[in-house]
């Protein structure tokens, strides 16, 4: 699919400081895009940059102004990375507790193909809630970018810094335009 609009969701995460090489991805194969972050995530990434690659104002918090319209493009397709522990588990229990994880439980319930990679390391991983919420998503038809076929193994705790420059953004950006070029002709409801 092309011409498309890419909705981002950051969370706190190393890798998102490089959440532009995603919106560059994107832009180079004719998509919008824009940014939601979670409030942790905001001290991750360069809000500038992003704003300035984008078009929009990188979100983090609800409209401060009742019955002001949305800005965004309705979204053809849902990236939420580097996708915490946290934000996995909270997903997963449909928790809604800030702009952002309202934001992908709406276009999660819409059936906006969504592709989430996570950034976790092996103990965070090995868990039995994060296998069960990983397990849950892909039972909702999410797609979550880990384990072998995908090339993303959750990295050795303590050893983040070293995956960072692998996370695999234009893999993530791939698999989401295929999902968004899979959704049944005639649906009106992505956005």
């Amino acid at each position: 699919m092309t011409d498309g609009h890419l909705h981002i969701v950051v969370c706190a995460a190393g890798p998102a400081a490089d959440v532009t090489q995603l919106i560059t991805t994107a832009t180079q194969q004719l998509w919008t895009t824009a940014v939601t972050a979670t409030p942790s995530a905001l001290d991750f990434i360069d809000i500038q940059a992003t704003e300035r690659l984008t078009g929009h104002p990188v979100r983090s918090t609800y409209r401060s102004f009742p019955g002001t319209r949305r800005s965004l493009p309705a979204a053809d397709a849902l990236i939420i990375a580097p996708a915490t522990y946290n934000s996995i588990n909270k997903i997963a229990l449909g928790i809604a507790d800030n702009y952002a994880m309202t934001t992908v439980a709406e276009l999660i319930g819409r059936q906006v193909p969504t592709v989430v990679v996570p950034f976790v390391n092996a103990a965070l991983a090995s868990r039995a809630p994060f296998q069960r919420a990983v397990a849950n998503l892909r039972d909702e038809r999410v797609r979550v970018f880990l384990g072998t076929d995908d090339g993303w193994e959750p990295h050795p705790p303590g050893s983040g810094d070293s995956r960072q420059k692998a996370f695999p953004w234009a893999a993530a950006f791939e698999e989401a335009t295929r999902l968004a070029g899979d959704v049944p002709a005639g649906r009106t409801d992505r956005g």
